[in-house]
């Protein structure tokens, strides 16, 4: 997968937005005000941070020792970062992007998720 396709893919999850409130070097994917992916900006970047239940995250890492690390600048236990070299199955690589937008999604607010759902 490419950055492109990861930006597609990230943006297709309902109600995704794009923000920057870190400066103008990372890509900050939210839905409902509430993070669920960040990209660094240089295009030269190949990384995803995704968030991910802690026990699948240990799973991931381990069939994925090379590409799937801790969340970097993050809460390890519940973020990874993956690198989108293609290392990673494209078919995973969205699996693990839907994981993190259900997980924030979840958590949300009963009223923010009817509101999602009617958007």
């Amino acid at each position: 997968m490419d950055r492109t396709e990861l930006y597609d893919t990230i943006m297709s999850m309902k109600g995704a937005t794009e923000d920057r409130p870190f400066g103008p070097d990372t890509l900050v994917y939210k839905v409902m005000g509430k993070l669920f992916a960040l990209i660094g900006a240089d295009p030269e970047d190949n990384s995803v941070n995704l968030k991910c239940d802690p026990e699948h995250s240990v799973i991931l890492r381990n069939v994925y020792p090379d590409d799937v690390k801790p969340g970097y600048h993050m809460n390890k236990k519940h973020w990874n970062t993956v690198t989108i070299d293609g290392a990673v199955p494209d078919d995973e690589l969205r699996d693990m992007i839907r994981e993190s937008y259900d997980l924030v999604v979840a958590k949300l607010k009963k009223t923010e998720r009817e509101a999602l759902k009617n958007s």
